[in-house]
């Protein structure tokens, strides 16, 4: 009697709770492959915006580079506003998209942080440098773009991830094609970036596109 009493609570439990199910507890491959969905992918980031979007936007809004330095001199932050991005983070100093062209008066080589020195003035001397990488200094690319905002990235890791990238995408799209002998002497046309650099330091552009000459 007591076994069919317990029976039938046991029955009315179940009837009294018709929204309750069992879930499944995920197996570590079944969580390694959801976090794999959602896991952030700089790379695949910037290839998706690298030609339709980037290139265009520096092409379109870099100036020339002796216009930008006495821009700069006058009023870095309406060079800024015009050359570079105006959503800048606030404690982010100022990027500025330029075209450079001139000659290379100096190469750094044997370091994996590349670098030419250019003469845009033709009197010699080097006006700015230009990295060639393989590894790149700065985020001068994303800092320059002004479509970009740091507020839909989930922390300051995926930002810094995704200014890295662009650096990279350079590096894989043209910077790793360069000769590294017999520079010195040739000219050499470059879009890119450069942050505003220190008191009597040359300015540092990553380029977008570079191309040689003679």
């Amino acid at each position: 009697m007591l076994r069919i009493r317990g029976a039938v609570v046991a029955v009315m439990l179940v009837a009294a709770l018709p929204g309750c199910k069992i879930i499944k507890t995920p197996t570590p491959e079944e969580k390694a492959a959801e976090a794999a969905k959602t896991a952030f992918d700089p790379a695949t980031k910037v290839d998706a915006i690298w030609q339709s979007q980037v290139l265009p936007d520096l092409e379109k809004r870099a100036g020339d580079f002796k216009v930008v330095l006495q821009a700069v001199a006058s009023n870095p932050d309406e060079a800024g506003a015009k050359y570079g991005n105006p959503r800048k983070q606030t404690s982010s100093p100022w990027t500025y998209a330029v075209k450079l062209s001139g000659k290379i008066v100096a190469a750094d080589t044997a370091s994996r942080a590349a670098t030419l020195d250019v003469d845009a003035d033709g009197d010699g001397k080097a006006d700015a440098k230009v990295q060639i990488g393989p590894a790149i200094r700065g985020t001068a690319l994303r800092d320059a773009l002004d479509f970009l905002d740091f507020n839909e990235f989930r922390n300051q890791i995926e930002w810094a991830q995704f200014g890295k990238a662009f650096n990279e995408k350079a590096n894989t799209s043209f910077l790793a094609a360069l000769p590294r002998d017999g520079l010195v002497g040739k000219t050499v046309t470059v879009t890119g970036a450069y942050p505003l650099p220190a008191s009597g330091q040359l300015p540092l552009i990553t380029p977008s596109a570079l191309a040689l000459g003679q």
